[in-house]
């Protein structure tokens, strides 16, 4: 059975990203990361998310709070704000973020001996973040191939990105389609302390939008 690493934040898209790629006949490692965010809620569904699809091992990588500092995420002082529909880059947007997720999880897929790396970005219901643009992948995908041992040797570690141009409605029947859990899963930037989410921030907005589009409930509590 292959290996496969999987970035999984316990949200909506990195969940049905795992269930794909265990449909795909993968041994799943999942890599989620501790990177002072606003809210810890989105680990414990990680660890829910992990232990449901039973993955080999579910690695949570702690990161110096300072490297990825900036962002409403990251920042409590720094508001997120509603969704707006503007065609700008939000203040949720956290600093080379994938660029440093994926760079963690190629490592960890070379010392595996794993030759796919998944992550669960979309560049259709999104904010507009510049690294879940296809072409940020296209050239991480370069590098991958030249900065590796595995890559020069003529093994390249493969990026896979199953879900890139998917709405989220198409991404919610995919995962339905392979057994998903939706209630396993939190996307929300402000959830409060019961575990609800707020329904209007960015995340939480494509998220009802996708249930809404593909006709099926959504399991999330909103306040």
């Amino acid at each position: 059975m292959p290996k496969a690493v999987i970035l999984l934040s316990g949200g909506l898209d990195s969940t049905t990203c795992l269930a794909y790629a265990k449909q795909q006949g993968f041994e799943c490692y999942a890599i989620s990361f501790l990177y002072n965010q606003r809210h810890r809620a989105e680990l414990e569904a990680a660890k829910v998310v992990a232990q449901h699809y039973q993955v080999k091992k579910h690695l949570v990588f702690p990161l110096d709070s300072a490297a990825l500092a900036g962002s409403a995420l990251t920042e409590k002082d720094i508001e997120v704000a509603d969704y707006s529909g503007e065609t700008v880059i939000p203040a949720t947007y956290v600093p080379a973020r994938n660029t440093v997720f994926l760079s963690v999880g190629l490592a960890w897929a070379e010392a595996l001996g794993a030759y796919d790396l998944f992550i669960g970005a979309s560049c259709v219901d999104y904010s507009g973040y510049p690294d879940c643009r296809p072409e940020f992948f296209e050239a991480f995908q370069k590098m991958a191939s030249l900065a590796t041992k595995e890559g020069v040797e003529g093994r390249p570690i493969t990026l896979q990105t199953p879900l890139l141009y998917l709405s989220k409605a198409q991404t919610v029947l995919l995962g339905l389609s392979l057994g998903v859990d939706y209630s396993m899963t939190t996307s929300c930037y402000r959830l409060n302390e019961k575990g609800e989410a707020c329904g209007r921030c960015d995340s939480c907005v494509f998220r009802k939008k996708g249930f809404a589009e593909a006709g099926v409930a959504d399991p999330t509590k909103y306040y």
